[in-house]
């Protein structure tokens, strides 16, 4: 990929990650039980330094405002993440369709970043989009963990007792 290739492929990622912060807090704001609306704050907070990250390297000033301006502006309209979300509400939206909403956007998410890595030859960037697939991924994992609890699933930290037993 050429710098200019690379450039608009960080600004696109910044917005990305602005979109999933957005769903994560309208999510938040739907949803009933007091553990999963915690696992949706925290995750629009790390979706907010995801943006942050790919910000950072992107320095690109000529597509994006500053950092604060661009990450507390309204949610964008036309995003995957929302246009998701709104469809979900128009449906039974519960806490459980959230949840699995969020996992198959978290999976996607993470792909896209490890063929965008791929992609990539300057080893600072490429390791910038690495680092989000990888936390990415562990958002996967939190929301899996936070929707096993939330279904009376037998979480993993007790599958050796249920073994065992």
């Amino acid at each position: 990929m050429n710098e200019a290739d690379v450039k608009k492929a960080l600004a696109r990622s910044v917005q990305t990650e602005k979109n999933a912060m957005n769903f994560y807090q309208m999510a938040a704001q739907q949803m009933k039980n007091k553990d999963a609306i915690a696992t949706f704050e925290l995750l629009a907070r790390e979706e907010r330094e995801h943006a942050k990250h790919f910000f950072d390297q992107c320095l690109c000033e000529d597509l994006l405002p500053p950092f604060e301006e661009f990450i507390n502006a309204p949610p964008e309209k036309d995003s995957e993440w929302l246009s998701d979300l709104d469809k979900a509400l128009l449906e039974k939206f519960d806490d459980r369709k959230a949840m699995e909403l969020a996992m198959e956007k978290e999976k996607r998410l993470a792909v896209s970043l490890r063929e965008m890595a791929a992609k990539i030859d300057d080893a600072e960037v490429k390791a910038v989009f690495e680092e989000n697939a990888k936390s990415t991924e562990h958002h996967y994992i939190i929301i899996e963990s936070e929707y096993a609890r939330l279904m009376g699933m037998v979480h993993e930290t007790d599958m050796d007792t249920f073994v065992r037993e």
